[in-house]
Parts: structure tokens; C-alpha cells; sequence
């Protein structure tokens, strides 16, 4: 009802979109996959339907910047397509700092993990709490790949799907991985909304 009265605008074009999508059709054609790459450390399969660039980066940044909820429907259709049915498990999230939490009122990957595990009929548990440390965004590579620091809330299932917003070096995945299995996983496999193409 409200995207009939206040129809979304395309991040690509401007142009209104239509059906409540958050792109237009033909911004949407345009959208690309993300290159094939390896598994972080302990994840046993990963996927991601968008590559982390153009109007993809625009989405996810409205929802991981800008709280914009008319993005996570099509996301996380987007995300759940890309999972192996035998991978489902329970669904957890790489949460962000209690602090960072607060400062935003959300954190955006336990919203995009909500919306995943509803379209995959499956239960959502905040399994990990963050440690507090340097947010991941803006880091260099190199302090990328050392990862944040998380605990476990609570034991881990046998198989466990951890959704996160965006994927660059996967240590933040690998991180989560080290910690779900240590408290009893023994699948891990993550999804994200979009991964960061390599360097050129």
C-alpha cells in the first residue's frame, strides 16, 4: 500500500520502481553475481547473489546504513535462492558491537538473517555476541583479514547458516565459523547479500 503511494526510486536510474521492488527491471538486469571464490576458513559453502558494486553496493548500503526495510524483502529472496537446500540449518548472524547497535537502532545482518531464515522456513538464533573492537568497514586489508572477535551466546546446532551484509577478505566469516564450531557446530555455511570483487 505505502509503495503504491510512494513508489521506490531505482538507486541505478532514479526512475520509480514498480510491485515494491527497491530496482527497476532494467537496473536489475544489469546486476551482477560474484566472481567464484574459495570459502573463508571453517565455512564449509558460501554464496552471495550480488556483487559488491554499482547499484548492488547502493542497496546494501541502504539497508546497512540507512535502516531502508523496503530492501530487505528483495534481498533476502535474493539470498535464499543462493543456498543449498542441505545447508539450511539453523540461521545466526555475524552480529556488530552492542555499541554500534545502539548507535543505528538495528543491526543490519540480524535483520537480513530474520528475513532469510523466514523464506527459508527455518529457525533464527542470535547464536554470537561481538566483542568490542574497530568496526571492519574502512580498515586496510590487512586489518581486515585478522576479523572481529566474537563469543558464543549459547551451543551451536550441528548445522548452522550465518548471514551477513557484505563479504571482502571473509574474515569476518571465518571468525564466526571459529567460534560456532567451538560451541558445538559442525556445518557452517554462510550467505551474504553481496561480496566484494577481487582487487584488479
Amino acid at each position: 500500500m505505502l509503495a503504491a503511494l510512494f513508489p521506490l526510486v531505482c538507486p541505478g536510474c532514479g526512475a520509480p520502481t514498480v510491485d515494491g521492488d527497491p530496482v527497476c527491471q532494467r537496473c536489475a538486469a544489469g546486476l551482477r553475481s560474484p566472481m567464484a571464490a574459495a570459502p573463508p576458513l571453517g565455512i564449509d559453502r558460501w554464496s552471495a547473489p550480488l556483487a559488491y558494486e554499482g547499484v548492488a553496493r547502493e542497496l546494501v548500503a541502504r539497508v546497512k546504513y540507512r535502516n531502508a526495510r523496503a530492501v530487505v524483502p528483495w534481498l533476502a529472496t535474493a539470498m535464499a535462492a543462493t543456498v543449498d537446500p542441505s545447508g539450511r540449518g539453523v540461521v545466526t548472524w555475524a552480529p556488530t558491537t552492542r555499541v554500534r547497535r545502539h548507535r543505528r537502532g538495528f543491526d543490519p545482518a540480524e535483520v537480513l538473517a530474520r528475513a532469510v531464515a523466514r523464506r527459508l522456513g527455518v529457525r533464527c538464533l542470535g547464536l554470537l555476541e561481538r566483542l568490542p573492537g574497530p568496526a571492519q568497514t574502512g580498515l586496510a586489508a590487512e586489518a581486515r583479514r585478522r576479523g572481529p572477535r566474537f563469543a558464543p551466546r549459547a551451543p551451536a546446532p550441528a548445522s548452522v547458516l550465518v548471514v551477513d551484509d557484505v563479504t571482502t577478505t571473509g574474515a569476518t566469516l571465518a571468525a564466526a565459523a571459529r567460534v560456532l564450531r567451538s560451541a558445538g557446530a559442525a556445518q557452517v555455511v554462510a550467505v551474504t547479500a553481496a561480496r566484494t570483487p577481487p582487487p584488479r
